[in-house]
C-alpha cells in the first residue's frame, strides 16, 4: 500500500465473461469486421476456457495450458485469441482489477503462417485471359500490386488515373459472416 501497488482484491472478483463483454462494448472505434472477429474468438475459444473464472483467478499456468492446447490444433487462431485475451487483461491491469497480466507466454501472439503458393506469370496470364473483360484488370492488380482483398474489392474506376498512373486506395470492402457487405474508408493504421 505504501508503494501504491496495492489493488483491492474484490475488484478482481468479476467473471472474465462480464469484463470481456464490457471491454468489447466500450470499443466504439473498432470496425465491424474486427468486432466480428473478436466476438468469434471470444465465443469459440476464450469464453469456454475463462468465461466463468474471476479475473483474479486466471493464472499464467491456465493461460499457458489453454494456449498450448489451442496452438496444437489451430496455430494461427491461437495467436489471434491470445492477443485478444492479453489485450483484455492488460485493460484489467490498467483498470486496477488485477495486479499483473497472466498472459506471459513468450511468442504466443505471433502468427507464423505457412508459405502460400504463388501463381506463375503464365498462370496469371491464363486467368486474366479467362476473365470477363470488366474483371481482367482485377486479376492483374491482385497478382502484382500487393493490395489486400478488401482493398481490391472496393476499387472504383475513379480510383485509377490512367494518364498519370497512380492508383488511389481510399476504401475497403468486407463481407461479414451474415452476408452483409461493409464498405468504408481505408484504415490508416498498419495491419
Amino acid at each position: 500500500m505504501q508503494r501504491a501497488e496495492w489493488v483491492d482484491p474484490r475488484l478482481g472478483q468479476l467473471a472474465f465473461r462480464a469484463y470481456a463483454e464490457l471491454w468489447l462494448a466500450h470499443r466504439p472505434d473498432l470496425r465491424p469486421r474486427t468486432v466480428e472477429l473478436y466476438r468469434y474468438l471470444l465465443d469459440r475459444y476464450i469464453l469456454p476456457a475463462f468465461g466463468r473464472t474471476d479475473l483474479s483467478k486466471i493464472t499464467p499456468l491456465g493461460v499457458r495450458t489453454w494456449h498450448a492446447e489451442l496452438a496444437g490444433q489451430h496455430p494461427s487462431t491461437a495467436a489471434k485469441a491470445y492477443r485478444l485475451l492479453r489485450a483484455i487483461l492488460n485493460t484489467a491491469v490498467a483498470d486496477e482489477r488485477i495486479t499483473r497480466n497472466p498472459c506471459r507466454v513468450e511468442g504466443a501472439g505471433v502468427e507464423q503462417p505457412t508459405e502460400r503458393p504463388i501463381a506463375s506469370i503464365r498462370e496469371v496470364d491464363a486467368l486474366t485471359a479467362a476473365m470477363p473483360e470488366r474483371l481482367a484488370m482485377l486479376v492483374v492488380l491482385a497478382a502484382w500490386s500487393g493490395l489486400r482483398r478488401s482493398e481490391l474489392l472496393a476499387l472504383r474506376r475513379s480510383d485509377v488515373d490512367l494518364p498519370h498512373g497512380p492508383l488511389r486506395i481510399q476504401r475497403t470492402s468486407h463481407q461479414l459472416r451474415d452476408g452483409t457487405v461493409i464498405t468504408g474508408p481505408r484504415s490508416r493504421k498498419p495491419g
